[in-house]
């Protein structure tokens, strides 16, 4: 059964519309999406993790509805927005127990999580990893990431070991640089 199910999945709000989507991710696999432009490639995102309600068409997310559901969808999908934090240490520590309180996770584990994360994340800077490691001191099943750093493809497939969905405007250096994923077109 397909953690992501997205079905003519649409969203229209001021602007043109996006979509319409359509796409199946599998517990385990990692799937690349790519747009004509950053907005199209952001809303995408935002409708895969259930942030954004689709228009029309339909998005399940683990067989949950965000429409309805929208608790449970943040709780299997976790997004990894475009822009960086700028924040320091400690206010990340602050992050990163409001995190681990949002999903009733135990504090120290959260912490001592996100620590394990970091080390693993060296040579990739701060504002990048902190939003990273935020979604990931949940273990989500299904990782968003919206318009990742090319740069930092390595480090990003080597500790998003649970099934990944990447939506990306059409950029050569991203497609390169996260090649080892199944490139899916928008349907």
């Amino acid at each position: 059964m397909p953690l992501l199910r997205m079905r003519n999945a649409s969203f229209a709000a001021a602007g043109s519309p996006v979509g319409p989507v359509t796409l199946d991710v599998c517990p385990g696999e990692r799937a690349a999406l790519t747009f004509a432009s950053a907005r199209e490639a952001a809303i995408v995102a935002l409708l895969a993790s259930g942030i954004v309600k689709a228009s029309g068409g339909s998005v399940l997310i683990d067989d949950y509805d965000p429409r309805v559901q929208s608790v449970h969808c943040k709780r299997v999908a976790a997004l990894v927005p475009h822009e960086p934090f700028p924040m320091g240490e400690a206010d990340f520590m602050r992050y990163i127990a409001y995190r681990a309180a949002l999903w009733n996770v135990e504090p120290r584990r959260a912490l001592a999580h996100a620590v394990l994360l970091r080390e693993k994340l060296i040579g990739m800077h701060d504002a990048f990893a902190y939003p990273l490691i935020g979604a990931l001191i949940v273990m989500p099943k299904l990782i968003v990431l919206d318009r990742p750093q090319p740069a930092y493809a390595p480090q990003i497939l080597a500790v998003t070991q649970t099934s990944a969905l990447l939506s990306t405007h059409t950029n050569a250096a991203a497609a390169a640089a996260f090649a080892t994923l199944r490139t899916v077109k928008p349907a």
